[in-house]
């Protein structure tokens, strides 16, 4: 079997530092029982007020809000597996809600787009969410074949990271991210689709 992908948008390093942060809440919300699929909820009507905000031109809250949606989207599976509650049922609930969590919140930024006559913007936001995903269709359809597919530049995480901190600085910078995730969420894809082939032979 070839070894997964190495390159990262965020590193791995990184990414385990801030889990590691997370554990004191976690290890709270653990004591409380709280359902990790709270949390999925609660990330998702999140995802749709930011989608509002998004629409409306108010960025930034817009921006804090997907951010803390991002969050919640980490709290619920670190709380799963440390409450000993990960189930079927809770990985497809939240693989869905992150997908119409990602629906919603792109719907939002084409309504601000359009509105304001940034057509061209608009068709890239289409491009980068038909990327988004198929990035995580082909680790769906790759996992179930049984191959290893958690590889990619672009996955989730670094896609609500560039939309969030663009949206922070400015709506340049925002149409960047936006440009950067339509191009790279296809090559993460791509990515996936040569990894797997490379397993099965």
């Amino acid at each position: 079997m070839s070894k997964p992908i190495k390159a990262e948008f965020i590193s791995q390093q990184l990414k385990d530092s801030f889990l590691t942060a997370l554990d004191p809440i976690v290890n709270l919300f653990t004591k409380l029982n709280i359902n990790p699929n709270t949390f999925t909820t609660i990330g998702f009507l999140i995802s749709c007020i930011a989608a509002f905000f998004m629409a409306t031109g108010y960025m930034r809250i817009a921006a804090c809000l997907i951010l803390l949606s991002g969050l919640c989207d980490t709290l619920d599976g670190k709380l799963a597996r440390s409450s000993g509650r990960v189930t079927k049922f809770g990985a497809l609930y939240d693989s869905t809600l992150d997908r119409y969590s990602e629906v919603i919140f792109f719907f939002g930024l084409a309504f601000y787009f359009i509105k304001n006559g940034w057509y061209l913007t608009s068709v890239i936001l289409a491009i980068g969410l038909g990327g988004s995903l198929m990035v995580s269709y082909v680790r769906a359809r790759a996992e179930s074949l049984g191959f290893h597919c958690k590889v990619g530049l672009l996955q989730r995480a670094e896609r609500i990271l560039l939309l969030g901190a663009g949206a922070l600085i400015h709506l340049y910078a925002l149409v960047a991210a936006i440009w950067i995730i339509g191009f790279m969420s296809n090559v993460t894809a791509i990515q996936r689709i040569v990894h797997a082939k490379k397993q099965d032979q």
